[in-house]
């Protein structure tokens, strides 16, 4: 997971001449031992740690959008004034330091303190409480944003889960391959949110929201009033129909127990089916053969992804789990699964020790439907995410939000997307003018091939391809109607990132 920059590049605590810093661009360097990137604009230089804070990508070889960098792993970005991370994945700040000019030479002295965070401005009063409903990705990530705001009232976040939000694309990714501790999976420890006053009620279920009454009522009969709601709900996995898929040996991936059982399961058995050739299904099967699992992927599809990833994609991530021993049983659906066997539509049956089902997961709008509000295909918000009742947000997984840059309403399901609209929306609460209007971004990890993909592509009529996918090194840009509507990348994350830049740019 860590890519810790390297010391390398001048010693910028001996100082540097001002010409050497490019303009717009990062110069990588180190100070006191760590590693540093100096930027200039203008007049100005800054200086921050040059290691992002998410998985350790290098920001020296990202890109500088204003007064910001930003990561070329993953896309979070972070303000060269303070080091703040303003935009997720990244949660935590790099180190900012103090930049002193001596003529035309610039020295880099000491890191600089956070500045006290200023009490929020708003609407006189501020909502007071705030609830939260879901602790994963939005709803952790709203949280974090209005205490970074300056809120200083109460938040409640309540979750069915008994564990503290944590990093939900690793549970198919390295931490079930084996290759992350348990540790690196929690978001924050207990005492973060202690320290921010965050209150977290785990293991706890909202039954029903009472928009009239600005009440949300639990399992256990308790009542909570709010200022301001956000739904932050998610997603479950879609259960199929199948005679035998409640055997204690099929799985589902959606909760860190879920990758915790399947961990367990890995460790005494040997052959596995996997239905479903969807990211979720082929991460898992990488992860799995990983730790030596013998692995069949089920679909019904002719080839991988090649819905999302179009055809020549598609089957570059076929051959590349091939090469690495998973067999396809493409054009076929299970009919059920039996005693040690998954029997397919055509007769024939698999032998298996454990089965793992990934075929999509459905938005948990149960809630908000019950409430009154406006739903369709998810919960229908506008673009401060505010949906049809009023005080009521929602974020994530469940969101429906009109896209600016496609002129489209869409629904996406990616972690990077909900954590962004959890910030989004903990301004819009604050009374922010602001739309939501960030291009879509996820990343798929296949062995040591990462797919990054920018923008929303239900649809194209046009493939272009720069690059060889089959070296891995490619953009693939995916087009409707002359307009690029979508770009994939393999090992081209400086290009990732122009393209999620000119997307964001053109949406005005």
């Amino acid at each position: 997971m860590s890519g810790e920059a390297q010391l390398s590049g001048p010693d910028l605590a001996q100082g540097i001449s001002l010409s050497e810093v490019p303009e717009g661009k990062q110069l990588l360097g180190h100070a006191n031992g760590e590693a540093v990137i100096v930027v200039r604009q203008g007049e100005e230089v800054f200086a921050i740690g040059a290691t992002c804070t998410h998985y350790g990508g290098p920001l020296a070889e990202g890109i500088v959008v204003g007064d910001t960098v930003r990561c070329p792993w993953h896309h979070a970005c972070f303000s060269l004034r303070t080091g703040e991370a303003v935009r997720t994945p990244a949660l935590n700040p790099v180190s900012c330091y103090r930049v002193e000019r001596e003529g035309e030479r610039i020295v880099i002295r000491e890191k600089v303190e956070p500045a006290p965070v200023r009490e929020a401005a708003g609407p006189d009063p501020l909502p007071d409480p705030i609830i939260i409903v879901g602790t994963g990705a939005a709803g952790n990530a709203a949280a974090e944003e209005l205490r970074r705001q300056g809120y200083r009232g109460r938040i409640v976040m309540i979750g069915p889960e008994n564990d503290l939000p944590y990093d939900r694309p690793n549970l198919s990714k390295d931490y079930l391959a084996g290759n992350a501790p348990e540790e690196w999976i929690p978001l924050h420890p207990p005492e973060f949110y202690q320290e921010k006053k965050i209150e977290l009620l785990l293991g706890a279920r909202v039954t029903a929201v009472d928009p009239a009454g600005r009440a949300v009522t639990l399992a256990d009969g308790r009542s909570l009033s709010w200022g301001a709601l956000l739904l932050a709900t998610g997603a479950e996995p879609v259960h199929l129909p199948l005679p035998g898929a409640d055997r204690p040996n099929v799985h589902y991936l959606r909760s860190l127990a879920d990758s915790r059982s399947l961990i367990e399961r890995a460790k005494a058995n040997q052959r596995a089916v996997v239905i479903g050739a969807s990211f979720i299904g082929l991460e898992v099967a990488g992860s799995l053969r990983t730790r030596g699992i013998e692995v069949t992927v089920v679909g019904p599809e002719d080839r991988p992804l090649g819905r999302v990833l179009g055809p020549e994609l598609g089957d570059h991530v076929r051959a590349l789990h091939e090469s690495h021993g998973v067999q396809f049983r493409l054009g076929r659906k299970p009919a059920s699964i039996e005693d040690g066997e998954v029997r397919l539509d055509d007769g024939s049956a698999l032998p298996c020790d454990f089965v793992v089902i990934g075929v999509g997961v459905k938005p948990r709008v149960d809630l908000a439907e019950a409430a009154g509000l406006k739903v369709d295909n998810g919960v229908v918000v506008n673009e401060r995410l505010e949906t049809s009742a009023p005080g009521i947000y929602a974020a994530g997984d469940i969101a429906r939000w009109p896209d600016p840059y496609s002129g489209e309403s869409i629904r996406v399901e990616h972690w990077v997307v909900a954590e962004r609209q959890g910030q989004a929306a903990a301004r819009s609460i604050l009374g922010k003018a602001e739309r939501f209007a960030e291009a879509p971004f996820f990343w798929s990890q296949h062995y040591d091939v990462a797919i990054s993909y920018v923008g929303h592509a239900t649809k194209w009529d046009a493939i272009e391809v720069e690059g060889s996918i089959a070296e891995n090194s490619a953009v693939v840009s995916y087009k409707q109607g002359g307009r690029v509507a979508a770009v994939a990348t393999i090992f081209r994350d400086r290009e990732s990132l122009e393209a999620e830049l000119a997307m964001e740019r053109a949406a005005g």
